[in-house]
């Protein structure tokens, strides 16, 4: 062999202090965000079954949750909201005593300090389950506009830090930064759910959030898997219309999309990491199949290395707990 030249790439890999010193992609607490489910009542923290460790909070215990986030070095979370009662206009999600804006002005007299980001859609409070007014079947563009800037301009009443829209209509971004700039809160930024695909990794989110249609699917409005350069027209419209961060969802079918989304835009692009993928670690892991740890630290470095600023996770306090087991 001492004729034979080549590389020893294996040097930078000698050693755990050797691999840490040249890893060029690194996930940090501050990249995380921590979504919570909030609801109804008193003393309520109900499972969701098909999401082993994601909870339903009422707003006496929600507290007590965030309170570990916060402890355990989490800097922002998510609202999601169940109301008590739907309609066909999702009212209640833009009522200033709504179960979001609720909980907004609670977690902010709590954790002042902390970025609260309200997800900003009709889904969880119509009694359809769509994100936009139903008319003779069909999902109402500018109709449901309207609607959701009554959304967005009450959760910022409430105090909400980062106003998230993800209901995927045509101009949202634009009729929501209009209507918040109009209430006077120009300071508040829109983190736009800017390519949001039709997936099936949704399936136990809309347990958790009591959002399923009740009829049909989402399709006319959510994006065809199949499609890549859509993806490009989606986050340029939102970006031209006033976006400060650029939501990707889901994350791993799609992180081809995060990166060439980050590779043309320059907003902080976000990685959600949603239920179905969630789901599936859990449940292998629970069956003993692979390695928990592992394979999430292993899927959160790749949507960093994908492009991703951020992380929307259901495992973000795991994620946070094992950053500092590694420190």
């Amino acid at each position: 062999m001492n004729d034979v030249t080549f590389r020893r790439h294996r040097r930078l890999r000698t050693t755990p202090t050797m691999r840490t010193i040249v890893r060029e992609t690194h996930v940090l607490k501050e990249d995380l965000i921590y979504p919570l489910f909030v609801l109804e009542g008193e003393n309520i923290k109900n499972s969701v079954p098909s999401m082993p460790g994601v909870y339903q909070w009422s707003l006496d215990r929600v507290i007590g949750e965030v309170s570990d986030a916060v402890n355990m070095g989490i800097k922002t979370i998510i609202l999601f909201g169940i109301p008590d009662h739907k309609d066909s206009v999702g009212a209640c999600a833009y009522e200033a005593k709504g179960i979001v804006q609720q909980a907004i002005r609670k977690i902010k007299i709590e954790f002042p300090e902390l970025t609260v980001i309200a997800d900003t859609c009709l889904c969880q409070f119509t009694d359809h389950g769509h994100c936009g007014v139903i008319k003779d079947g069909n999902i109402l563009n500018d109709e449901s506009l309207e609607l959701l800037v009554k959304t967005a301009v009450s959760q910022a009443e409430a105090g909400a830090d980062i106003i998230a829209p993800s209901n995927m209509m045509d101009g949202f971004v634009a009729a929501i930064r209009q209507g918040l700039d109009r209430e006077g809160f120009h300071h508040v930024p829109i983190m736009s759910y800017a390519v949001k695909y039709a997936s099936a990794f949704y399936g136990p989110f809309r347990d958790a959030a009591h959002s399923s249609p009740a009829s049909g699917d989402r399709k006319t409005y959510q994006m065809d898997p199949a499609n890549r350069r859509e993806a490009f027209r989606e986050a340029q419209s939102d970006v031209d219309e006033g976006a400060d961060f650029l939501i990707v969802k889901p994350a791993l079918a799609y992180l081809d999309i995060i990166r060439d989304i980050k590779e043309r835009q320059h907003l902080p692009i976000v990685a959600y990491n949603v239920s179905g993928e969630y789901a599936m670690i859990k449940a292998a892991a629970q069956n003993g199949w692979i390695d928990e740890k592992a394979v999430v630290m292993e899927k959160m470095t790749s949507m960093k290395r994908a492009g991703a600023e951020l992380i929307l996770t259901y495992f973000a306090k795991d994620v946070a707990k094992w950053l500092d087991e590694r420190e």
